[in-house]
């Protein structure tokens, strides 16, 4: 079975945020209509979130490689209002170890205590879908760990953006992934009671 796996759509990895990516706001409106798809469905839908302590080794005011950026329970944490999700969707935390970047979201756990892994096994989830922010961090995070733990992983193309620190890095996360097996598609090819129409990867 599928799931929809959104990562970290949040206000401060989109225009006006701390951590801002390019059209990174883009990617939440066809997100949230493939959400709604998957839900209609019966799908599961995940979707984790930075959430920061205050002080971490995360940010650059502690040695760290990055602004300070979604911090728990404050509005640049948010899921971007455009993400409109299911009422079923899980909403999976990550990021909250002060001593851990917490990049992937199967280092994120739900408000019991779940782990990414223990939900998509308690759910019978054999094939991923993936969109989010950013392509050359946390998403690329999540689909190498889901390969890696031998999970089907489509990559929704149009639904993803890169921090791009170095120009290209986001192309070349891109290409790492489909080497290491993931399937490039879009929202839109997407189907979500059979095989999807796609390009490269484990088909």
């Amino acid at each position: 079975m599928k799931a929809l796996v959104i990562v970290d759509v949040q206000n401060d990895f989109c225009p006006g945020g701390t951590l801002a990516v390019a059209g990174g706001d883009r990617v939440a409106a066809p997100l949230a209509r493939l959400a709604a798809r998957c839900a209609t469905a019966g799908l599961p839908v995940f979707a984790s979130r930075d959430w920061h302590p205050p002080d971490t080794a995360h940010f650059q005011d502690a040695g760290g490689p990055w602004p300070v950026h979604c911090v728990r329970d404050t509005p640049g944490a948010e899921l971007h209002p455009d993400l409109v999700l299911p009422p079923e969707a899980v909403i999976l935390s990550k990021g909250v170890d002060p001593q851990a970047d917490g990049y992937s979201a199967f280092e994120a756990r739900d408000e019991a205590g779940r782990d990414l892994v223990e939900l998509l096994r308690a759910a019978g989830v054999d094939h991923l879908l993936v969109g989010g922010l950013a392509t050359d961090y946390c998403v690329r995070a999540t689909v190498l760990a889901a390969l890696a733990r031998g999970l089907r992983v489509s990559l929704l193309t149009d639904a993803v953006a890169g921090v791009n620190v170095q120009p290209g890095d986001a192309d070349r996360a891109i290409e790492e992934m489909v080497a290491a097996g993931a399937q490039l598609t879009t929202t839109d090819q997407v189907t979500v009671n059979g095989p999807d129409q796609g390009q490269g990867g484990n088909g």
